[in-house]
């Protein structure tokens, strides 16, 4: 296999895998980490401007998904019907993440694979 399409997979992957920042303490790092691989090298291999956007784009989901459901959930409180999603929502924060690693990893292989991954429930927020 060639070098050069070694290399630009491994970009790819690291378009996906860069999101596992979060992982290491960093504070929206499963953000940052895509974002910066992204803005890298978009111009110069068009799949990494691919997997990039999708990885950014679900990762940005993730995130609203569960900052929306925070507030929503403390907001909801104050008319006590907040304390029945409270359950829901710790539930959320703690399968949020292993799901989020799960999706990660398979769309690591994909890319590795040469090929595209569409992660679900994304919303396109970069086209």
């Amino acid at each position: 296999m060639n070098g050069n399409v070694e290399t630009n997979r491994s970009w790819d992957v690291l378009c996906h895998l860069s999101a596992l920042c979060m992982f290491i303490g960093i504070p929206f790092g499963n953000i940052i980490g895509p974002l910066v691989i992204w803005l890298v090298k978009k111009s110069d291999l068009p799949s990494v401007d691919a997997h990039g956007k999708e990885s950014l784009n679900f990762q940005i989901s993730l995130t609203l998904y569960l900052i929306i459901g925070t507030i929503m959930t403390v907001g909801l409180m104050f008319i006590l019907i907040g304390f029945l999603l409270l359950p829901a929502l710790i539930i959320a924060f703690c399968l949020g993440p292993l799901i989020d690693a799960i999706f990660i990893v398979v769309a690591a292989i994909k890319a590795s694979n040469g090929q595209p991954y569409q992660y679900p429930l994304s919303i396109r927020f970069i086209s």
